[in-house]
């Protein structure tokens, strides 16, 4: 460990900042920056790309924050697939870091940093030389032919090396974490698009590209089929905002009470989503790493996971019957069949499988296991009313919640998402469901620790007197 920790040690970093509390115009400040250097990112393409197989695969990008032929092809799924990997690890045993410590946790994310690095190169050679992105075929069998793809070897590991580093910014300099931000955007920027734009739509030039002049169009003409699709599409999406919402806002509340002040105290909130997005994410960034690793295995000839049609769905395999269909679609159309249900029968367990599991390690790899919460708790000079002020105390009483909300939370987001996908909206129903879910979490962020430092009008909007 001796040769990892000196890495760790060299390893480049963003210096976090030195007071104890931002301004909130500080942190607006970089997430605004952040941001529009991602969309910057996103619209700068790749020099000496010829062919981009990856363009089809629209819901990795959603979900992975890529744009891919961009300089952010590989988009976050180095960052994420490195804490899925050491998680893993961790939580069986095989690295055995205590990460209620100090210097556990450290070690913990030098070690991530490094392994997001490695992947970075890996995946950057594996897009480029297993064909997903490839330069121009006119120069197959030249010397410039291996210059060119070691060029877009080169830009896509320096935008992955540039989204790690942006999210470190947001996670030090700004609200919430770059992760969040980076698919709450890419979202968002999706939905605008799907929803409103009045431009043709490239698959249907004589219907726009939006959901709702789409819906009046074929309204016009006398398009049944085609209105009830983007009429379901905006349905859909409004219904998963609001119970995106609604299951955010739920929470169990612990009174405490200040030991030294008598009558005062406050309520310790638990939200039912216990672990947040996070376990969404991982489970999400696996099955888009799995659909991309299978399509690299059919171009090179070995379809162990799976092959895909010529538009880019899994058609046979493991793949297959891990991706979402369009239930509602598919009624509407006509052609729906018993495959359907069964494929997203085995889809929702999946995804609520893989939400519980990443929950349960999540808790423990982010400081937000029972022991943690009561010696921060403690260390803010709070305690149960009625107890006597005991660390062990708390922290069994915390575990008596903890424990069932990182179980519960973890099913019912898994469920959320899946049920989000199989109903079609105007995103990948995952996504909408992250981003109304970041979004929330960054409000209850800034109104709690911000609220008194906003413009006066910044705090009317955000809810505050």
């Amino acid at each position: 460990m001796s040769l990892i920790d000196g890495l760790i040690e060299n390893l480049p970093e963003v210096t976090g900042p030195t007071q104890k509390k931002l301004s909130f115009k500080e942190k607006l400040k970089w997430t605004g920056i952040v941001l529009v250097l991602f969309f910057i990112l996103g619209m700068i393409p790749l020099f000496g790309l010829g062919h981009n197989a990856l363009a089809q695969f629209e819901y990795l990008s959603t979900v992975l924050a890529a744009n891919f032929g961009s300089l952010i092809s590989l988009g976050i799924g180095p960052i994420v697939t490195a804490s899925i990997i050491l998680q893993l690890l961790n939580g069986s045993g095989i690295l055995n870091m205590d990460l209620t410590t100090h210097e556990g946790k450290k070690r913990f994310q030098g070690i991530q940093k490094l392994l997001a690095i490695a992947l970075i190169v890996i995946e950057g050679f594996i897009f480029v030389f297993m064909g997903g992105l490839a330069p121009d075929p006119a120069f197959i069998g030249q010397s410039v032919y291996l210059t060119l793809q070691l060029l877009l070897v080169f830009q896509l590991c320096l935008g992955g090396l540039m989204l790690l580093f942006m999210d470190e910014v947001v996670s030090k300099w700004g609200f919430g974490s770059g992760i969040s931000l980076f698919i709450a955007a890419g979202v968002s920027q999706t939905i605008f698009i799907r929803a409103l734009s009045p431009l043709p739509s490239p698959l249907n030039p004589g219907v726009a590209t939006g959901a709702i002049p789409a819906l009046f169009q074929s309204l016009s003409i006398g398009d049944p089929v085609t209105a009830g699709l983007m009429l379901a599409a905006v349905i859909s999406t409004v219904v998963v905002f609001m119970i995106a919402v609604y299951a955010q806002a739920m929470k169990i509340e612990i009174p405490l009470s200040f030991g030294r002040i008598r009558g005062y105290g406050i309520r310790w909130p638990l939200s039912f989503m216990y672990t947040g997005v996070i376990p969404v994410i991982l489970v999400s960034a696996l099955m888009a790493n799995m659909q991309l690793f299978a399509r690299f295995l059919q171009n090179w000839g070995y379809p162990i996971l799976g092959t895909f049609s010529a538009q880019g769905n899994p058609q046979s395999g493991i793949v297959a019957w891990l991706y979402s269909p369009d239930l509602v679609g598919s009624i509407i159309r006509g052609n729906v069949t018993s495959t359907h249900f069964i494929q997203a029968g085995i889809y929702m367990l999946f995804m609520i499988a893989g939400c519980v599991i990443f929950s349960i390690f999540w808790v423990q790899a982010s400081g937000m296991d029972a022991r943690s919460q009561a010696k921060q708790i403690m260390s803010s000079g709070l305690q149960i009313p009625g107890f006597r002020k005991d660390q062990r105390i708390l922290e069994h009483l915390l575990k008596r919640y903890i424990h069932p909300l990182t179980i519960m939370g973890g099913i019912a987001i898994g469920f959320l998402a899946s049920i989000a996908d199989l109903i079609g909206a105007l995103s990948s129903g995952t996504g909408i469901l992250l981003t109304v879910m970041i979004i929330y979490k960054l409000y209850e962020e800034i109104s709690k620790q911000h609220m008194m430092d906003m413009n006066p009008m910044m705090r009317k909007f955000m809810g505050g007197s």
